[in-house]
């Protein structure tokens, strides 16, 4: 049975799945490490500010049928779009069923890990409990801390004197009852925001620099990453960027021009900017709930002026211009990839350090732990023996980021973009005849051929 001593850091889906794979493989003396009370990442509920989680009406944008680990079905009766609480119980679940709790470190944050020359690192912790601090040596690292917990603010001139607040703070709309209220951004949690927030605000703005696809979550009547998933099925052999196209059409049929609603048409292409999945934005737009605003040209107490002259006063903004990567545990001598780009091979492996990966560490176009469930057997069986990485991994890292599978908006946001369905088939490539793979496909799960 191997012998080294392995730290995961982070208890979110990815972390789970990596802890999960290790233990199978034999790796026992393993500790997995989170800030949190429960396993689950982002997807547990947590009002404390600071926490990064899911706010109270928040669902999943990727069906249930895409976003389930290979030998962990949601029970029966989950609704096509999972809310959070259905999402955290599967993850606890999960860890429950294989295991994981007893490796576990809650209310532990990591406050430096030091890579040691000889290999291994020294992972200094503190716990949240008590203040206790311990530092220990292990062999093996994984990273799986996320890329959704630190705030990107936006930058404006002039200071707003209301309440100004993150996407990353909001956590409840009742705050927001009878007040005026400005959303900035048009990705998934900004819209999900203003929905909700007009709901029961005064008045509800959104403010768009650019036009951004907007995608039903149900298309024909199915969940909108099935037509996705069929699309690389069936035109597999085209190019991505043809598949892209298609789409891009059918979305165009659906929805008509967002000059409809009010809104800038898409500067780029489908899929050169992450699309927004919300069946209730354009609805809420049409009723007049949803004022649409161009971008901000300056704050200026409670009033906001907007690139096209005009003025309007809030009682909130609420801010959904989203989040850096950062690995604040690392000397940023050693790795930053706040400003990308990322040169990890498979988006997990690093160049030069053979005890050392990242663990979801990807924005896909889909949900992420199915890939970070293949990344982690694949780690898996490296760390094993069964596999290994290209001998000049530095070059297999160049090739992979000058060729990505779509040429996106350069956004410090698009750093880390991959397509599930494209993604999942590399790396199911890599992993050959793997028995928990092909049990899952045996049993018709929704895996690439």
């Amino acid at each position: 049975m191997p012998a080294e001593r392995i730290c995961v850091i982070g208890a979110g889906p990815c972390g789970l799945t990596a802890a999960k794979s290790l233990l199978e493989a034999g790796f026992t003396d393993l500790t997995l490490v989170d800030r949190g009370g429960d396993v689950g990442g982002n997807w547990v509920f947590d009002e404390a500010s600071g926490h990064s989680s899911v706010f109270e009406t928040t669902h999943i944008i990727s069906s249930k049928r895409y976003s389930t680990y290979l030998d962990h079905d949601f029970p029966p009766g989950t609704a096509d779009y999972p809310s959070h609480h259905d999402l955290a119980s599967y993850f606890q679940s999960y860890a429950e069923r294989f295991g994981l709790y007893r490796h576990l470190e809650r209310r532990t944050l990591v406050t430096q890990a030091e890579p040691l020359d000889a290999g291994g690192f020294i992972v200094h912790t503190q716990s949240e409990l008590d203040g206790s601090t311990q530092s220990r040596q292990f062999d093996k690292l994984v990273v799986a801390n996320g890329h959704h917990w630190k705030p990107r603010w936006p930058d404006y001139p002039g200071t707003f004197t209301g309440d100004y607040l993150h996407s990353h703070d909001f956590k409840r709309a009742e705050p927001f009852r009878d007040k005026r209220v400005l959303v900035i951004g048009g990705g998934n949690s900004a819209c999900d925001i203003a929905v909700e927030t007009s709901r029961i605000s005064a008045r509800t703005d959104l403010s768009w620099r650019r036009g951004y696809w907007v995608v039903p979550k149900f298309v024909f009547g199915r969940p909108a990453d099935h037509l996705h998933h069929k699309t690389e099925r069936l035109l597999q052999r085209l190019p991505l960027k043809v598949r892209m196209r298609s789409l891009e059409r059918l979305l165009k049929v659906i929805n008509g021009p967002n000059s409809l609603y009010g809104l800038p048409e898409p500067d780029h292409h489908f899929g050169e900017t992450h699309p927004t999945i919300n069946s209730e934005l354009l609805y809420f737009l049409r009723h007049g709930k949803i004022n649409p605003q161009p971008d901000i040209e300056r704050f200026d107490g409670h009033t906001v002026t907007f690139a096209d002259g005009t003025r309007q006063d809030y009682d909130a903004v609420v801010a959904c211009t989203g989040y850096w990567i950062s690995h604040p545990f690392f000397d940023p001598d050693f790795i930053d990839y706040s400003h990308g780009p990322v040169p990890l091979y498979l988006k997990m492996l690093h160049p030069k350090r053979d005890d050392l990966v990242f663990i979801g560490l990807f924005q896909p176009l889909g949900c992420i732990w199915p890939c970070a469930e293949l990344q982690s057997r694949i780690v898996a069986r490296w760390w094993t023996g069964q596999w290994q990485p290209p001998p000049d991994r530095a070059a297999a890292i160049r090739r992979e980021l000058a060729r990505p599978h779509l040429q996106q908006v350069a956004s410090p946001r698009h750093t880390i973009t991959v397509d599930e369905p494209t993604f999942r088939r590399r790396l199911i490539q890599e992993l050959d005849e793997d028995p928990l793979v092909q049990a899952a496909r045996d049993r018709g799960a929704p895996l690439p051929s």
